[in-house]
């Protein structure tokens, strides 16, 4: 789903959202049910394309939690309701890779310490983040985040890779890193909610929100 540069998005009026965040952002780009439904689809889509394999479901952290465990229950829920059963293990790394609204040089990974399970098993690799960390200011379009991650991944030589992402950030580079799978396409604002932060603020928002001036220098450490 493509949103575009002009969308205005809805008005905070029309949205119930923690009283701590008032004064603190312009609109609501994408409202919490739409993610719920887009989140299902892209499920929807994984499962017919991985055939007999088995899923072994990195999740990128902090940001990528709640899209993660949402994609994750959906899978389970067609699993259940279908003839094949999916087996799905779970393991988690985190990414730092910005300080406030701007890109560091250097990106640590920190965790997947049992990563080496993949090696020589016959797998489906879903990498589950949001690519609100991968395409902001300096990485936009170079993909370098992603690049780094999946690099340390295929030291364990895992029979599949897939991305999938909730946001991807759309600018002017042509030459960015696209995931397998991606529920929207947006402009390149800085955005939070839905586990997405501002200095760790903005997670408990299940809206995906612009953050306004305000709110950047109230949080800005």
């Amino acid at each position: 789903i493509q949103i575009s540069d002009n969308w205005p998005g809805y008005s905070l009026d029309l949205f119930t959202y923690p009283q701590h965040y008032y004064g603190d952002l312009e609109y609501v780009l994408i409202p919490h049910g739409i993610i719920v439904d887009r989140t299902e689809r892209l499920a929807k889509d994984i499962v017919q394309d991985i055939g007999d394999n088995d899923i072994v479901v990195l999740c990128v952290l902090k940001g990528g939690y709640k899209f993660c465990a949402d994609l994750v229950e959906h899978i389970k829920n067609l699993s259940r309701n279908s003839e094949r059963f999916i087996s799905m293990k779970v393991d988690f790394v985190r990414l730092k890779s910005y300080h406030n609204d701007q890109s560091m040089q250097d990106m640590q990974i920190m965790g997947g310490d049992d990563l080496s399970k993949l090696t020589g098993k016959v797998s489906f690799l879903c990498v589950l983040l949001t690519l609100f960390f991968l395409f902001y200011k300096d990485i936009v379009g170079t993909g370098r985040t992603m690049k780094v991650l999946l690099n340390n991944i295929e030291k364990y030589k895992p029979k599949m890779i897939k991305v999938a992402s909730l946001l991807v950030k759309r600018t002017s580079r042509p030459d960015g890193y696209r995931p397998d799978y991606y529920g929207f396409e947006i402009p390149d604002l800085f955005v939070v909610g839905y586990a997405l932060d501002y200095n760790e603020h903005f997670r408990d928002l299940n809206h995906i929100c612009v953050i306004n001036d305000h709110g950047k220098t109230k949080y800005r450490v």
